[in-house]
């Protein structure tokens, strides 16, 4: 006597959303508001655009910016350190940018 298995089909329930959620812009946009900053490495050169009443300075120089977590800029200093201890003086996680 053969061994028969019953293979039933299963039916796929699982939509192309639930394996790709869709989150709207403006959720995207808040996402990490008042938990996440960013530290970024910035250049002198590139400073008045994130930073427009930031005074003229030399060229070359290394900065770092700590952005809050919708892009907004919040801080500049000249050490990576500093950037950090602010984003943890007010309760926040930061991550790096590259």
């Amino acid at each position: 006597m053969t061994n028969m298995t019953n293979l039933t089909t299963k039916t796929d329930t699982t939509t192309e959303s639930d394996l790709h959620p869709v989150i709207t812009q403006e959720a995207l946009a808040h996402l990490g508001d008042g938990q996440i900053a960013y530290v970024k490495p910035v250049r002198s050169e590139d400073v008045k655009s994130l930073f427009p009443q930031v005074p003229e300075m030399a060229d070359g120089i290394e900065l770092f910016a700590l952005h809050a977590a919708d892009g907004t800029p919040m801080m500049l200093t000249d050490s990576r350190e500093a950037a950090l201890a602010n984003a943890w003086s007010h309760s926040l996680q930061p991550m790096s940018v590259h």
